[in-house]
């Protein structure tokens, strides 16, 4: 099957006529952070954007964000020596508390993580370079570390945590899911590795073409398709 790539000078206009202008546009599209931004944050901000993700994960987000502060009290805010401390009982105990949100499973992922990025940092250093460093042509390759040494860090979890981070990454979302799948970049399972390898390649491509980071042209290639027209948002 031929795979129909698209310049993105296309779907960045497709995207400004659907929000009301290029300006508009303009205005609703998320910039990374840099290198050396990144690299500023403490390994307690990663954990809280790990755990904060993970509770996102098939939740309505407005709750969790809502019950954020309760979070980061109960967890010492996410200070890694602290949770790392935590027996069994503790978290069994923190996880019955109706201030946050009651999951024992992902509460557990909070103690993992932590152990996680304790790992990673004896052997790479302070966590937010290691993640501002990765190549950002190279995405899947770090949501696959992710998801193999972490806990519940797989599929759209991953990206959203770079995502929340300020990683300049892309997002899977349902319209650019569709997009890929209208063009035939993908044919099966969207998180195969035959599927993200052929995402990753096609905004490699776009970022070629146009110089924009990853998060510009995830955001505007979701606005150019599906319900993204104006007055809706991303």
């Amino acid at each position: 099957m031929t795979v129909r790539h698209e310049k993105f000078a296309a779907v960045l206009a497709r995207a400004a006529e659907r929000k009301g202008g290029e300006a508009a546009l303009t205005e609703l599209v998320e910039q990374p952070l840099s290198v050396a931004q990144l690299s500023q944050l403490s390994a307690d901000r990663v954990l809280s954007q790990m755990t904060k993700s993970v509770f996102k994960s098939g939740f309505v987000w407005r709750v969790v964000e809502n019950k954020w502060a309760n979070f980061e009290e109960h967890f010492f805010n996410f200070d890694l020596e602290k949770i790392l401390m935590m027996p069994d009982e503790m978290l069994e105990r923190k996880a019955t508390d109706p201030k946050i949100i009651r999951n024992l499973k992902k509460v557990f992922t909070i103690r993992a993580n932590a152990q996680m990025i304790n790992n990673l940092e004896r052997e790479h250093g302070p966590i937010a370079e290691f993640i501002a460093n990765w190549p950002i042509d190279d995405i899947i390759g770090l949501c696959a570390l992710l998801k193999k040494q972490g806990t519940r860090l797989g599929g759209n979890t991953g990206l959203n945590v770079l995502r929340g981070l300020g990683k300049d990454t892309f997002r899977l979302s349902n319209d650019v899911e569709a997009y890929m799948r209208s063009r035939d970049i993908v044919t099966g399972g969207l998180q195969t590795k035959t599927s993200l390898k052929a995402i990753q390649n096609q905004f490699n491509l776009w970022q070629q073409e146009t110089g924009l980071s990853l998060t510009e042209m995830s955001m505007i290639l979701a606005y150019s398709c599906g319900d993204n027209r104006v007055g809706f948002s991303h």
